[in-house]
This record gives structure tokens, sequence and C-alpha cells, in this order.
């Protein structure tokens, strides 16, 4: 991929160098969708981030001066599954140790311009678990519209007794109607 710079981020692909910034957020993931990307060690975060690195959906988020990893972000297609692409899947995870500086809505307002920019792309959407409520906010203020509520749609773990815990997931969607409309604003 392209880089794509904001005022103080650059969204680029992974490189070797990003293993232990990404190991130092994805070790105990804070997000429960991440659990089953969880990395144990070094030489697991090491590989993930060769894997990484040769897919452009996945999408390093670094901070402009240093270069350093501080989250990711991915936009996957649907162009496997449909005949026409324009539908894509976009989503999040940022080390918590950067939360609260406006990052993440930075990074993300940077992919949706570009993702837009493309012509055949029509929608964008997300899923976010109902208490996740950071990147509820993030969906919202990036003009997302909740367009439903999936009732203990997944589980990513178990209670005490080890039976799952399911979890509500929400689904928030933007036309590209709807950010040109709020690009005019």
């Amino acid at each position: 991929m392209n880089p794509i710079e904001t005022e103080r981020l650059v969204l680029r692909n992974f490189r070797a160098g990003d293993a232990q910034a990404l190991f130092d957020y994805m070790h105990k993931p804070v997000a429960g969708c991440f659990l089953d990307e969880a990395l144990p060690d070094m030489g697991a975060a090491r590989t993930d981030v060769e894997t990484r690195s040769g897919d452009d959906s996945r999408i390093a988020v670094c901070l402009k001066e240093s270069d350093t990893l501080i989250g990711d972000l991915f936009a996957h297609s649907e162009k496997e599954e449909v005949a026409e692409w324009d539908s894509v899947s976009v989503g999040w995870n940022f080390n918590p140790a950067f939360a609260g500086r406006g990052y993440a809505f930075e990074a993300a307002q940077a992919l949706f311009a570009s993702l837009f920019a493309q012509p055949g792309i029509r929608r964008l959407y997300a899923y976010v678990e109902d208490h996740n409520t950071s990147s509820v906010r993030l969906c919202e203020k990036l003009g997302m519209r909740k367009e439903g509520v999936f009732v203990e749609y997944v589980t990513f773990g178990n209670d005490e007794s080890g039976r799952p815990i399911y979890e509500n997931t929400m689904q928030y969607a933007l036309l590209r109607r709807e950010w040109a409309a709020l690009a005019s604003e």
C-alpha cells in the first residue's frame, strides 16, 4: 500500500521492526474480538508482523515523528464474496498506552477518506461489541450510524463454570454519500 500521512501519523504496511510494539498490545488484547489473535511470545509477534507485512488490508498506524507502531487498522473487502467490490469491513486495534489522544479517530478518518477516494467503494461497515464504548464513540464520531444489534451474537470466552459468554454485537455503517455530506459541512 502507499503510505497515508496525517498531521501526526503514518499509515503503512507492517515492517519487521514493528514486532515488539505489536506484542506490547497484542499479548493481552483489550477487546474480546482480538483474543484469538493474542501473541504468546516475541517469536509469534515476529511471525505475525511478517504475515501482516504482505497484506495491504492490515495497516500499521505509526507516530510520524518516531515511526513507533501504536495500533493497526484493517479494511477487508468482500471482493471474493460478491461480483462487485463495493463494501468494506473496517476496524481498529490500538495500544491502550496511546488512548485518549485522538489517534484512532485521526487514523480511521484518513483510512475512510482513502477508501472513499476509490471509485468502486460504496459502503464501509464495522462490528463493535456493545460494551466497547470507545469503539462505539469512534464509530459515531466518524459519522457511522448504527444499523442493528446482533443479540448474543458471538462468544470470545467462558465464565467460571465454563459456559460461553455471548456478547451483543452492533453493526455500524457509512455510505459514500453520507461521507461526502459530512465532508461538505
